[in-house]
């Protein structure tokens, strides 16, 4: 039981110290081009790491994921909305689906 609470101390620590740090760290404007175009692009890249496999796991064969990924990206580019593009990747999973 004291190992649990040790397991959640540890990680409150480091989810403190990760949020923290920064703020106490760097105190004037970051001013690099690169840093700050890092930093700009860190959430996005990490929302897509995450995301774009599990589209393609989600279905019972990668096809109909991969599909509707192609499609959406399509779509996006193409100037649809994001209600859009969701009803079309979702309708095109529920077809492919039932042919593979």
């Amino acid at each position: 039981m004291t190992r649990t609470y040790l397991y959640i101390f540890l990680m409150a620590l480091t989810v403190f110290l990760i949020r923290v740090l920064p703020l106490t760290l760097i105190r004037k404007q970051i001013r690099s081009p690169f840093l700050r175009s890092f930093l700009y692009y860190l959430p996005y890249v990490t929302l897509a790491v995450m995301t774009f496999p599990a589209i393609i796991d989600a279905t019972a064969s990668p096809l109909p994921g991969i599909a509707a990924l192609v499609l959406g990206v399509y779509f996006s580019f193409k100037g649809w909305n994001m209600f859009q593009v969701t009803v079309l990747c979702c309708l095109s999973v529920l077809i492919l689906e039932a042919f593979f």
